[in-house]
């Protein structure tokens, strides 16, 4: 109330005409600026005008503008005249008033790169106020214009033009703006800002780095292609996730390293909402909702990552905030745009597994080994009960298939100048390379509405972003299973087309089609912006946005998953439900003031944040169904069990703002500050303070600078600042109890789960950054250089308790410290810019270190043998290798007690570091008329553990290179003594070979990440425009690591596919 009395009264004075004015021999165009800002009169002068201008002195208090005019004009050598709003110098003249050119109507019309009319651009009178934009079809007209004047036309996204007024410009055709930091805003969240007056660190792309990708993740678009933003696929199965880091982890726990999503300025909750009970087994860890994005429907994406960025996002900040904006509408006559593509997808880099005559080699080795002459019943692959001849690629048999592909899009766009709508759909499909008819299958539609009105004072934004997601995939992955079988093993099926069980000898792998993992998840994002300029200067804002999320999974394990000749019962059938329903809605008011000067300016931000989410999640089980085909009904179960059954609602509110100092367009100030509420800590504790301060000096706008021909752009920043984290889950600080499910007395039990600890707070991330940034001929070389450190504290853990409480740990603040440096490199080149050929390239890397600098009490804590002070989060203690024994052909270790049996802890010390050394990324564009090609290379040096194989000699096949395995004449091979598994130290040992430094290998890789080829087919009608393409992901890998793919940190899952689609755009 306080402030809608304040804006009221602001804009009472506003409208009294009243001016105040007290300048000491300014410049008369300064006078005119402030003039405008308080009358809202434009002015009208030329060049020569300007040059001929004497310094203006006033002091005048509350006066009429008239008086002040007069005021200004005092001893000038022109004088004024009023036009409606406008006021026109006009030359004086002894006796007369003359106007040196008869002023001009100007009219034109403005294109783009390919002929189309833009709508909206501005066209300016150069040095003035005076401007318009260009109506529906591209035209515009400017009246009573000076001869000799310059206008100056824009519109986001295309370099500026500069022309000469005169009566009938003609066509004026745009050229698009590359690598042109004047021309290019960047979304900060809260507000925007020129990439050139930047103080913070953020990486973006476009719709057109995204649109050249054959994916279906929105994180998936950024690989690659952002400095110090490491992501990294965790399964190549339809649906699966994606890890991200930006510059590092930061939290000991492996969920508290999640960025901020906001989605067209609505926060998107993006951690997991699954359950491991109904997870599936094809995908290493559970999606996240991120998911059910489509990147059909992004503008751009923008990730914020040092202090200056994210500061002002407070508790949410502290591991990044990726920015995703949706497409809007553009003015004009309705354009419809379709997008259809078909692809396919294969896996291509396995392990090579050895043949039948090498495994078969191998079995009877091991026999001879363990000196056993006879081969037992159960030995079906060497005792000829399996044919002895046969050989099956089990890995190709299995995951080699191709998986198909399909993405059609569909959208309607248009308007006015003052009104924009785009409305579209999409829809795309995915199976996959293993057999069965599993399906990842998303559709979606958005909506977007914009309108401004006739002054341009009032802004209305609505957006709908709808998606609907099912996923339809086996209960396990198969790579596993097709690692491990004899090359020699049946057929998968019989002469009759059934699954062959052979007589009861194995396993069918197939048999794990019958069970089934599904999920259903919809995602509905809603918002709406409203804004109104009060006066010159003043602009009151606010956002609504709700979510809507609701997911359905389900994990079925029928009986006929078993061999049915051992009689397997429905009884033992079993399913697992998971119901998870996550709705939110957001209101965020916001002030913002702008001061500008002849020299300065300085933008004023405030706002608020009011934000509630409700959770509720339902886990249950049954089991034993007279019928498998009742197995979906859970009221057919002979038992059902409640695993999780839970409510909860989360609140949030904050207070932030922004002050910006710009001076003389080189020396900017940025202050942030807020102050966060959560209720997932206790009273108290409830409220902390975030804040950073970021200084740039654009040191090339310096007079000794200015006129230098080769060096176009110079800056220097710097910030620091401290952002928070509550990513801790909710209500942890209580003490909470669960249902036992026992019956005691005709009563269910309660036990408890967790302890209070009022003491729970936030966990504080303190951020540095150094950068300079250097642009060379025109920016079109443009290099950036940062260095970062961030040091995450008050680290939010479990800290072990005494079992004997009954609790094992407590959920608490720990004195623990995490430090992430690193340097970011980026580097783009405009390397030939001709009417029909050009040819650009982009570059960035990133080096970072990550490091637990402190740890309190780490040897007594869960954590002892997963982390070490002075060394990475991303560490694996493991058995430090020594050779193989040339007696005994057994693998042995550094004994480190000496108490000459090897063993964990004590033995298992040795480090092994598996974060990367450095990544990135190196993008080539060329255009030669209608053809596009774009490429990009990703690069990472790191390594990894290979494939964690054992003993050779069992029943299961091996690594081709396992063949040179040691035995008698052959002391020097790399692998130890076969063995059926007898010979126990062996076994023994082998184990322990998996467990340590020996199966870590250099894992560095340089990928084809992405290729896309389009050509813009010739204009046939007027108007319309067609595009065939060709697009692929994942083309080629160069590396020397030998265990599958190298990108893939974790074994048994199926790792990222080749994709390659063609596809073919209509705009009309």
């Amino acid at each position: 109330m306080i402030l809608l009395i304040a804006f009221m009264q602001i804009s009472f004075a506003a409208n009294a005409q009243k001016i105040s004015l007290s300048k000491k021999n300014a410049p008369l165009t300064e006078v005119f600026r402030e003039l405008k800002k308080q009358s809202g009169y434009g002015f009208m002068i030329n060049r020569e005008q300007v040059k001929m201008a004497k310094p203006v002195t006033i002091n005048m208090n509350d006066d009429e503008l008239e008086k002040v005019l007069n005021k200004c004009f005092e001893g000038q050598p022109f004088t004024y005249k009023l036009e409606g709003k406008m006021i026109v110098v006009i030359d004086r003249k002894p006796g007369q008033v003359k106007i040196d050119t008869p002023p001009l109507d100007v009219t034109g019309k403005i294109v783009d790169e390919n002929g189309q009319p833009i709508v909206g651009a501005t066209i300016k009178v150069k040095g003035t106020w005076i401007s318009t934009i260009s109506d529906n079809e591209g035209r515009f007209s400017l009246k009573n214009i000076g001869d000799n004047t310059l206008l100056e036309i824009s519109y986001l996204g295309y370099q500026i033009k500069e022309v000469k007024a005169s009566k009938d410009l003609g066509v004026l055709k745009m050229e698009v703006a590359v690598g042109k930091l004047d021309e290019i805003t960047v979304n900060a969240g809260y507000y925007s800002v020129r990439q050139r007056e930047l103080t913070g660190n953020i990486s973006r792309i476009t719709s057109k780095d995204i649109e050249n990708q054959p994916v279906t993740n929105v994180l998936a678009s950024m690989q690659g292609r952002m400095a110090g933003v490491a992501i990294i696929q965790t399964t190549g199965t339809p649906g699966g996730s994606f890890d991200i880091k930006i510059r590092g982890q930061n939290s000991i726990r492996a969920e508290g390293n999640v960025p901020l999503y906001i989605i067209d300025g609505v926060p998107y909750a993006a951690d997991v909402i699954g359950a491991f009970q109904t997870g599936s087994g094809t995908f290493p860890v559970l999606s996240s909702p991120i998911n059910s994005i489509s990147p059909d429907n992004l503008e751009s994406i923008e990730v914020l990552k040092d202090a200056d960025a994210t500061a002002i996002y407070g508790t949410r900040g502290a591991n990044g905030v990726v920015l995703i904006t949706t497409k809007k509408g553009i003015a004009g006559k309705a354009k419809v745009n379709l997008n259809v593509a078909s692809g396919i997808a294969t896996a291509t880099r396995f392990i090579e597994m050895m043949n039948t005559e090498e495994y078969l080699a191998m079995r009877k080795q091991a026999y001879i080994n363990d000196d056993i002459g006879n081969y037992p019943a159960s030995a079906y692959d060497i005792n000829g009960i399996w044919d002895q001849t046969r050989y099956t690629d089990w890995l190709d048999e299995l995951v080699g298939g191709t998986a198909k592909n399909n993405f059609i899009t569909g959208s309607v766009s248009g308007g006015n100048k003052n009104s924009r709508y785009l409305i579209s759909g999409n829809y795309n499909s995915e199976s996959t390379v293993a057999p069965g008819n599993s399906l990842f299958q998303r559709g979606g539609a958005l909506a977007n509405f914009n309108h401004r009105s006739e002054d341009q004072k009032f802004k209305a934004d609505f957006s709908l972003n709808y998606n609907l997601q099912k996923n339809n995939q086996p209960s396990l992955d198969f790579i596993n299973e097709a690692r491990g079988l004899a090359p020699n093993a049946p057929s998968l099926y019989d002469a009759q087309g059934n699954l062959n069980w052979e007589n009861n000898t194995w396993q069918n792998p197939l048999r794990n089609l019958n069970g089934k993992f599904e999920s259903k998840t919809k995602t509905l994002i809603v918002n709406t912006t409203l804004s109104y300029q009060l006066f010159p200067g003043l602009d009151i804002k606010s956002t609504f946005g709700i979510t809507d999320l609701r997911t359905r999974d389900s994990r079925v394990t029928p009986s006929t998953i078993n061999n049915p000749a051992f009689n397997p019962s429905t009884a033992n059938s079993l399913i697992v439900f998971n119901n998870t329903d996550r709705s939110s809605w957001i209101i965020e008011p916001q002030i913002n003031w702008t001061k500008t000067t002849a020299k300065a300016k300085l933008e004023v931000l405030f706002g608020g944040t009011y934000q509630r989410q409700y959770t509720s999640k339902l886990y249950q089980s049954g089991m034993g169904f007279s019928s498998n085909s009742l197995i979906y009904n859970l009221a057919a179960a002979k038992t059902i069990r409640i695993l999780n059954d839970e409510s909860v609602q989360y609140n949030f509110q904050g207070f932030f703002g922004r002050i910006n100092y710009n001076y003389k367009e080189r020396y900017i100030a940025n202050l942030t500050a807020r102050r966060d509420g959560s209720s997932r800590f206790g009273p108290g504790r409830q409220f902390a303070n975030f804040g950073a301060l970021g200084l740039a000096w654009i040191f090339s706008k310096e007079n000794f600078l200015k006129n230098d021909s080769w060096l176009s752009f110079g800056k220097i920043r710097g910030s620091y600042g401290i952002t928070g984290s509550d990513q801790i889950g909710d209500y942890q600080f209580l003490n909470t109890y669960t249902a036992s499910g026992v019956d005691y007395d005709g009563k269910i039990g309660i036990n408890p789960s967790r302890l209070y600890n009022p003491d729970f707070a936030w966990e504080t991330n303190n951020k540095l950054e150094a950068a300079l940034e250097l642009g060379f001929l025109d920016d079109k070389i443009f290099l950036t250089a940062a260095w970062y450190q961030n040091r995450s504290s008050n680290q939010l853990v479990g800290v072990p308790f005494p079992a004997i409480t009954g609790f094992t740990t407590l959920n608490s603040n720990l004195d623990a410290t995490v430090q992430n440096t690193g340097l970011e490199w980026t580097f783009t080149s405009q390397n030939i810019q001709s009417k029909s050929f050009r040819w650009a390239t982009n570059l960035n890397i990133s080096v970072s270190r990550n490091k637990l600098v402190r740890f309190p009490g780490l040897e007594s804590s869960s954590y002892s043998q997963q982390y070490r002070v002075g060394e990475p989060l991303n560490i694996r203690l493991v058995y430090q290798y020594k050779g193989i024994n040339p007696q005994t052909g057994i693998y042995e270790f550094v004994d480190r007690n000496g108490d000459n049996i090897i063993s964990s802890p004590n033995d298992r010390q040795t480090v092994v570091d598996l974060s990367p050394r450095y990544f990135g990324g190196l993008q080539n564009q060329f255009s030669f008329k209608g053809f596009k090609l774009d490429f990009l290379f990703q690069f990472v040096k790191q390594n990894n553990q290979g494939y964690q194989f054992t003993t050779g000699g069992s029943m299961l096949n091996r690594p081709k290179r396992m063949i040179d395995s040691w035995q008698k004449g052959n002391e020097s091979a790399p692998y130890q003594i076969l063995t059926t598994g007898v010979n126990s130290k062996a076994v023994s040992a082998g184990s322990l070979y998996a467990s340590s430094d020996a199966i870590i290998v250099d894992a560095s890789y340089i990928r084809l990440k992405n290729l896309s080829l389009s050509y813009d087919l010739p204009i046939i009608v007027k108007g319309t425009k067609s595009t065939v393409s060709l697009q692929g992901q994942n083309l080629l890998t160069f590396t020397s690591f030998k265990d599958g793919d190298p990108e893939f940190l974790t074994s048994g899952f199926l790792p990222p596919l080749k994709v390659i689609t063609a596809g073919f755009q209509l705009t009309f």
